[in-house]
């Protein structure tokens, strides 16, 4: 975090009012065009976000514009006339004028309003809900959750659904937030639907806040961050393409030095997103939410080894090649094993469920392969995910089957279709040997799946590939490769539920969402059963 962004609050005497500005509460500004967030909500508190304009010229990566005072405001509701914590912070240029405030003293699981004042002028007015105690035994908890939201391949109509809703505790982002790319590299100049900026592929400082603050002039980004807290990790395309810890598929010389590339990219994220980083200044850090789930969240890309490529020598099952890096591996198996809780999620940006192609027909192995990250010239094992990695795969899963660690479920995004899985510690003994986890994968907010590239009608041509990727995975109990959405969590202690939701048209801002499936696991089995009807 930049040195001077972030303050912590005191709670102030209810009585504690901040003076009127000349912009009413909720109000969209010139000063606060890019909006308010909330994010990582604690028992006693939750981290405020905004950015502020000091001058026309100040604009998002510009290095430009006067040191501006931020003043910050909590209440109980939504007029403010019971103010519980105020403060102050100053915005700089050298922090692309974005301030942080971490509120500490509140109330757990309650429901607060933020607004920040700068020059007079007021902020739209935000909403934020912080954790359970850690020993209360909370009913439910109740997450949307995203992933994969490229700006030109649709709008994020997902967003907007998302922040109509008023029964959510959060918003779990699993990475891909912005895309790197330059416009019309992907999608493909002419599949287009919006333009993004800049223009060009980000790689500097300035090109990185540049493209974080132009995806927050997203009407509906914007409303999302204001109504709910959002629990974001990185994936790859905060980066580049195809990241890991010494390069990408995406970087190459003309891109210059990778370190300063990727310092640049770690800088403006946390700049830019409502996340506490972790003490070794990335994404992994575990949230509790009472005696009723912990939320374990992983940085798959900062340690890995370089992914292994047909051809290169590289074996998968190397115990020498990491995905998480020993010391992230070690945090994890020990948090899981240490867990009070009933659930145990684990916000992972990759799949960890092991996956086959069996008899896919030719024709679309070229799609998956674009769509997975792998060379086009054979498909055997999706070398980008958990799969590429398979030591840290069997240390994590030995792990949970030998510690009898159950109700782990892991969350996560990256490849723009839908899966719901049984984990098993080997495909090959499954059913026979029980799963020890279960996974649900959530498409993509807008980037492309297979219907897309294909350039084909969704749900015309993919029954074909999904059909021969359930045969040859029997731990998949359902894929659907063409939507687009996202999904709504629900954990109680029975049980752990997931709606998925699909949009009726990405390219359409005003898309409808409708529940295309839901599945659930209860609590003790680690396997997956349709869901009768989605959550209410």
């Amino acid at each position: 975090m930049v040195a001077g962004t972030a303050a912590t609050a005191a709670l102030l005497p209810v009585s504690g009012a901040l003076a009127q500005g000349s912009v009413a509460a909720g109000a969209e500004s010139p000063t606060f065009e890019h909006g308010v967030a909330s994010g990582d909500p604690l028992p006693d508190g939750v981290l405020l976000w905004t950015r502020v304009t000091p001058e026309p010229g100040a604009v998002p990566g510009s290095g430009t514009g006067p040191d501006t005072e931020v003043d910050w405001e909590v209440a109980e509701d939504r007029e403010f006339t019971t103010p519980v914590a105020r403060g102050s912070l100053t915005a700089t240029a050298a922090a692309d004028h974005t301030v942080k405030a971490d509120v500490r003293g509140l109330r757990a699981a309650t429901t607060y309003y933020f607004r920040f004042t700068a020059g007079g002028e007021r902020s739209p007015v935000g909403r934020a809900r912080t954790a359970p105690a850690p020993e209360a035994s909370a009913d439910r908890l109740r997450f949307g959750v995203v992933s994969c939201a490229n700006y030109e391949a649709g709008y994020f109509a997902s967003y907007r659904h998302l922040a109509a809703r008023d029964d959510l505790d959060a918003v779990l982002h699993l990475g891909d937030y912005i895309y790197e790319y330059g416009t019309g590299e992907y999608p493909a100049e002419g599949q287009t639907v919006r333009t993004v900026q800049p223009e060009h592929e980000i790689v500097t400082l300035a090109d990185y806040r540049a493209r974080h603050g132009h995806y927050r002039t997203d009407a509906d980004l914007r409303a999302l961050h204001a109504a709910h807290p959002v629990i974001a990790i990185w994936d790859d395309h905060e980066f580049a393409n195809d990241a890991w810890s010494g390069g990408a598929e995406a970087h190459g010389p003309e891109d210059g030095d990778w370190s300063a590339r990727v310092a640049a990219a770690k800088q403006a994220y946390f700049e830019w997103m409502p996340v506490r980083p972790s003490t070794e200044g990335t994404t992994y850090r575990r949230l509790r939410f009472g005696r009723l789930a912990d939320l374990h969240l992983l940085d798959l890309r900062s340690f890995r080894d370089k992914q292994a490529r047909f051809g290169d020598g590289k074996d998968v099952d190397d115990p020498d090649r990491t995905l998480t890096g020993r010391r992230q591996l070690d945090w994890l198996t020990s948090g899981l094993s240490a867990s009070p809780t009933r659930w145990r999620l684990v916000g992972t940006s990759v799949m960890i469920s092991p996956m086959a192609f069996g008899s896919v027909p030719a024709r679309f192995l070229g799609p998956l392969a674009e769509l997975l990250g792998l060379p086009k010239e054979g498909l055997a094992v999706n070398l980008d995910q958990w799969d590429g990695y398979t030591d840290d795969r069997r240390e994590l899963l030995s792990h949970l089957r030998d510690r009898r660690i159950d109700n782990t479920v892991f969350l996560t995004g990256d490849i723009h279709m839908n899966w719901a899985n049984d984990v098993p510690f080997q495909a090959a003994t499954y059913p026979d040997e029980a799963p020890v986890a279960t996974e649900f994968v959530i498409t993509s907010v807008t980037s492309d799946n297979v219907d897309e590239v294909l350039r084909v009608a969704p749900d015309t041509v993919s029954s074909v590939p999904e059909a021969a990727i359930r045969a040859a995975n029997r731990h998949v109990r359902w894929l659907d490769m063409d939507s687009h959405g996202y999904g709504v969590l629900d954990v109680t202690a029975e049980r752990a539920q997931m709606d998925y939701f699909v949009l009726s048209d990405k390219t359409d801002p005003a898309a409808t969402a409708e529940v295309r499936r839901s599945y659930l696991t209860r609590s003790g089995t680690q396997r997956l059963e349709r869901a009768d009807q989605p959550v209410r």
